[in-house]
């Protein structure tokens, strides 16, 4: 990158949360002039708390914990200050750790919006996507390396990857990384970036797993909060219903008819979300998944179609609730509770986005009263019980065994099911027990 606009001797120790920064904007963070003029063009004028806290400290090189609420801004409270550091050490490169392809994307988009004017490259390392492709991004020696663990784990190995010249390392989603199992690739990468490095963690909650990086693998950091743990996004109403599995759908069809905006849909399940999504598909709704048994372009494809417009309705697994910036969500609903009381914080955070309002309404099983209980400790909050309406009748028949396989005994299957051919009854064993007596002498 191009750093001749840059003067090195401009970095100065910029106190955090004043009154006089806040009337600053971004000048008033120690962000040099050149990214200054970028972030007015590209509309950035106000920073979010997360960014006022983070960027004065991570410009001037220090470790920061970052503990933030989803839909913050926290991928410019790193972004600006990896890219600026990186304009002053142009030998040394930036690693960002986080765990989906839709997040990597994502933050490859925001980093080249600012980036792009002082020739940044940048290389992404996502699984589903060529690994011959991302070979040659490697070659052409980006500045900031942006990927999932797997995949950068998998460049490790092949040696397709050296990570001796990363001079800032970020983690983001940290604690979702751990929850979906990547503990042992990122301790892998740690082991394989340089000692001498700043590390910049970003995460919703601090779990043990997270305290353990910042006491093993971070020198002094700096712990920068905005919300206490658990705190959701403030202009979200959340509301639940006690519903059987059987009403479901019909629910969801009845919200649907209510609510006319975009509707982000949460199934517990891969399975779960292709079978919601099918049924709002044959009920005339433009409707979309996304889940991991998508190819990396049918993922693509869905989260675009969605923040066109082209799709309405987007059902997804949790892969979505921390992989999704799509502004203007109306209304997200937990068809399925989460497995954990972190995740619902997460799955709401799609909704009431950069100070918008949104609802989020979960549907809950009769059994599942302790599940409620667990989310409402979290986020230190009641959910308020709403009675469930008159639900429209049932349009689309579930394909299930019952309905499928009517028959009546020693008769041919009803003409109107999908087997349509004849009874054919168990047939007779052909066990014959006569030479086993006749051998044992019975």
């Amino acid at each position: 990158m191009n750093n001749s606009n840059i003067d090195n001797k401009e970095k100065t120790t910029i106190p955090v949360n004043t009154a006089q920064n806040q009337g600053n904007g971004f000048a008033g963070l120690g962000v040099s002039e050149n990214i200054l003029a970028v972030l007015e063009q590209l509309k950035f004028i106000a920073p979010t708390p997360i960014q006022h806290k983070a960027i004065p400290v991570a410009v001037e090189g220090k470790d920061v914990v970052g503990i933030a609420q989803t839909g913050t801004g926290k991928s410019l409270a790193f972004g600006i200050p990896l890219i600026q550091r990186l304009m002053q050490m142009p030998d040394k490169k930036g690693l960002v750790i986080l765990p989906t392809r839709e997040l990597a994307d994502q933050i490859a988009i925001t980093l080249m919006k600012i980036g792009r004017s002082f020739g940044l490259r940048v290389a992404v390392l996502i699984g589903g996507a060529s690994m011959y492709q991302q070979i040659q991004q490697l070659r052409y020696n980006p500045h900031i390396i942006i990927g999932t663990p797997g995949r950068i784990n998998d460049h490790i190995k092949q040696k397709t990857l050296n990570l001796g010249s990363v001079a800032i390392l970020v983690l983001d989603e940290a604690d979702c990384m751990f929850d979906m199992g990547f503990a042992p690739q990122i301790k892998q990468i740690l082991l394989s970036v340089p000692k001498e490095r700043q590390t910049l963690l970003f995460s919703a909650t601090m779990p043990d797993s997270i305290i353990k990086i910042a006491t093993l693998h971070m020198k002094l950091p700096v712990r920068v909060e905005i919300a206490r743990q658990g705190t959701t996004a403030e202009k979200v109403e959340h509301e639940l219903f006690f519903v059987k599995k059987d009403y479901k759908i019909r629910l969801l069809e009845k919200l649907l008819a209510e609510y006319k905006g975009s509707v982000l849909v949460f199934s517990r399940t891969k399975h779960g979300a292709k079978k919601i999504c099918d049924q709002l598909i044959d009920r005339k709704f433009t409707a979309t998944e996304i889940h991991s048994n998508r190819t990396l372009y049918q993922r693509r494809q869905a989260l675009d179609g969605f923040k066109s417009g082209k799709f309405r309705v987007l059902v997804a697994t949790d892969i979505a609730s921390r992989g999704i910036d799509v502004k203007g969500i109306e209304l997200v609903v937990n068809f399925d509770l989460p497995e954990s009381p972190g995740d619902y914080v997460h799955r709401i955070g799609r909704t009431g986005r950069a100070g918008m309002t949104g609802k989020a309404i979960s549907f809950v099983m009769p059994e599942q009263r302790s599940k409620v209980r667990e989310i409402e400790r979290l986020i230190r909050s009641t959910i308020p019980i709403l009675q469930l309406p008159d639900l429209p009748q049932a349009q689309y028949v579930p394909n299930t065994p019952q309905q499928n396989f009517i028959y009546k005994k020693n008769t041919a299957f009803e003409k109107n099911t999908p087997l349509n051919h004849k009874y054919n009854p168990r047939p007779k064993s052909n066990f014959n027990p006569r030479p086993f007596k006749k051998k044992f002498g019975r």
